[in-house]
């Protein structure tokens, strides 16, 4: 087992092979700023580079998952720096949100408290959510005379649909956990104090029971059929189908199978 501690942001590998990246600003409501964003980056590439995770989880600290970008850094926004950087771009970090959905290894985020703003964008750039009952979430952006930020006007359609998207998006209203369920937003909603023990469990499974190769060219299958139609994205799974076939996941997989036993699949290549 591999734990980092102390600092912004909490990175701990378990022996099942899922990673838990928890944002630790707690007393900011692990607000996006204060060096969050360059230690979430660095856990977040740290678990990818690991052969031994599988499965990556993000949850929060406290009270919050992450209500947004931290109003004391806004408040030194002022321009451009020579270079043409924004202070709004040094505060959200090198990468947008999206990076999260091209890492190889399944995201899931558990959100344990609020959601707001760049928070919620990166929550819904995770693979999988759940949602502690009670939680609160918002885009907030219209509120605060900002725009739908980041990528969140591309992925909040995919998970939501149109016009719920835009009546999250142009409200700026409140609305909780449950409702998030409803939506389709996050998959399901636990009490608080079940939340991650039931999210390591579904990750747990996962690592135990699906090859890494598999999830990691499913999660890439989804990712790019969305702009793809389906005759192209049938005869592009028939490629990748005949590819996986060759490799020793599925023979082990098949095996397995019919042995009545927990499967043996390697770890992630740098080739799948």
């Amino acid at each position: 087992m591999t734990t980092t501690s102390t600092g912004p942001v909490l990175f701990d590998v378990r022996d099942s092979g899922v990673a838990v990246v928890t944002l630790n600003r707690p007393e900011r409501m692990n607000a996006w700023g204060g060096g969050l964003a360059a230690a979430f980056y660095r856990c977040m590439d740290r678990a990818e580079a690991d052969p031994d995770v599988r499965v990556i989880v993000i949850t929060g600290n406290g009270r919050a998952f992450c209500a947004g970008a931290d109003m004391g850094d806004l408040d030194t926004i002022g321009g451009a720096d020579t270079n043409g950087d924004t202070d709004v771009t040094k505060l959200v970090g090198e990468r947008h949100p999206h990076f999260v959905t091209e890492l190889r290894k399944p995201v899931i985020a558990a959100i344990n408290g609020a959601c707001a703003g760049i928070g919620l964008t990166q929550a819904l750039m995770c693979d999988i959510r759940y949602a502690a009952a009670g939680a609160k979430f918002t885009t907030a952006f219209a509120r605060r005379g900002l725009i739908a930020e980041y990528g969140i006007s591309w992925i909040l359609p995919r998970v939501v649909g149109w016009s719920a998207s835009l009546d999250l998006l142009m409200s700026g209203r409140t609305f909780y956990a449950e409702e998030a369920k409803e939506l389709g937003l996050v998959s399901d909603v636990f009490p608080p104090e079940e939340l991650l023990p039931e999210v390591l469990a579904y990750a747990e499974d996962m690592a135990k029971h699906c090859a890494p190769s598999s999830m990691a060219v499913i999660k890439r299958q989804v990712h790019d059929d969305v702009l793809r139609n389906v005759r192209d994205a049938s005869a592009t799974a028939e490629k990748l189908m005949h590819e996986s076939m060759q490799r020793p996941d599925f023979i082990e997989g098949i095996t397995a199978f019919f042995e009545k036993r927990q499967p043996n699949f390697p770890p992630l290549k740098e080739e799948d």
